[in-house]
């Protein structure tokens, strides 16, 4: 007889039914295991692929590291660039020069955050320049008082590329009218879309020489800007500067200046993930239905097992064996159309959405305007590994409860 002999009948019972409720049952759990398990993957993936996104936009405007003095201003700023550049997990270095101004134009008035940088650093710690749809920050020259505005900001102020400007900083001069604000005229060169609301139409740049006149910095500024190798070790990069430099200075991190922001959507991903997994919990009662409807539909089949020597252990691992296969099965299936969807998900959403046109997330309305996907291999483990344990530990009430029933009292009325 094919041994052992608990996994040989646990098997047949799982593929040879007499009752079609019971069947229907263990398809039912089946199905709902697989559906849980491919929403799990899927929705997860997405996002993940919506952190990514935003992660790599916020990025391509906050640096990895920025160092600067505490007293505000960064002083002999040439020195400190080339030698925080040949650090060696240090891409890219660049100084900067930053402050809250107005911008004006014929028509409107907006508050926004100038950056002062140097063109020949700038591609080397921001991808901004990638992202223009007129010009470049190379058109930003010493003297030419050229600036570069996001695209929402242009339509705000409603300039084009060859219009003038007038920044207007805090900072106040004493003139024979009285104090008045500094203000300078500058001429729209570049225009760039970096996709998120919150840059395009409330930042700006200009040549940071042209910032230090306006600023009256200088030869000093804000700070210098580092992009590293690995994004993720700059917390600890950050720290270890800070002590290398002494207390004078101030080393901070994009993990830390967008704590908030990140920390909200890892609460986002816990409270998905706790939702959609009663998904699969719910699919485990269905299996332990099923069970429990076969042990009374088997009573006779057990109690004759019994009579014939088998042991209440075997009874148990023949229920344990049958729901495992069935959450395994269930599991698999969902695993793999998971992984397949999450995988095709960017250019199958486009599709639906042409199909159908409209726009899930329209560009107007929302930072990203498509659906991104990030399929991680750990989360596929993690989900696989509790549908299968929610799986076995449905199948233990029945399996212990077809182990306690007693021959004769289950053979009485057979």
């Amino acid at each position: 007889m094919f041994k052992p002999l608990d996994l040989f009948i646990g098997l047949r019972y799982t593929y040879k039914r007499k009752s079609q409720n019971i069947s229907h049952v263990s398809v039912a759990a089946v199905l709902g295991t697989m559906i849980g398990v491919l929403v799990l993957i899927t929705i997860l993936s997405i996002m993940n692929g919506f952190e990514k996104e935003l992660r790599t936009r916020i990025l391509g405007m906050v640096a990895h590291v920025t160092v600067s003095e505490t007293d505000g201003l960064l002083k002999d700023w040439q020195k400190h660039r080339d030698e925080l550049a040949n650090r060696p997990d240090v891409v890219g270095a660049a100084p900067y020069v930053q402050s809250q101004i107005m911008i004006t134009s014929d028509t409107s008035a907006q508050g926004v955050l100038l950056h002062g940088i140097s063109p020949e650093y700038q591609d080397q710690v921001s991808d901004v320049d990638e992202h223009m749809e007129y010009g470049s920050f190379y058109d930003l020259k010493s003297r030419g008082y050229g600036i570069a505005i996001g695209v929402e900001l242009a339509g705000k102020l409603n300039v084009y590329p060859g219009d003038k400007v007038t920044l207007i900083t805090p900072q106040i001069q004493i003139t024979p009218a009285g104090l008045l604000p500094r203000m300078k005229r500058f001429t729209v060169v570049a225009l760039y879309r970096k996709g998120m609301k919150e840059y395009d139409s409330s930042t700006a740049f200009i040549h940071i020489e042209d910032a230090a006149r306006l600023l009256k910095t200088r030869k000093e500024v804000t700070g210098i800007r580092l992009k590293l190798n690995d994004l993720f070790v700059a917390p600890q990069f950050a720290r270890q500067l800070e002590h290398e430099l002494g207390e004078n200075y101030k080393v901070t991190d994009w993990a830390e200046l967008n704590k908030a922001f990140f920390a909200a959507i890892q609460m986002e991903h816990i409270a998905m993930f706790i939702i959609l997994f009663f998904i699969v919990l719910i699919a485990s009662f269905y299996m332990l239905a099923a069970l429990i409807m076969l042990v009374t539909d088997k009573q006779a089949d057990i109690a004759i097992l019994r009579t014939l020597g088998m042991s209440p252990k075997t009874i148990r691992n023949i229920f344990i064996i049958q729901g495992s296969v069935l959450g395994i099965i269930g599991t698999l299936l969902g695993v793999a159309l998971g992984v397949l969807l999450a995988s095709n998900i960017e250019t199958l959403i486009p599709r639906i959405e042409d199909f159908f046109d409209f726009r899930i997330f329209p560009p107007d309305m929302f930072y990203i305007s498509f659906v991104p996907s990030d399929l991680r291999a750990g989360n596929v483990w993690v989900i696989t590994g509790v549908s299968i344990l929610l799986s076995i530990a449905a199948t233990i009430p029945a399996s212990l409860r077809a182990a306690k029933i007693e021959p004769v009292e289950a053979l009485r009325y057979d």
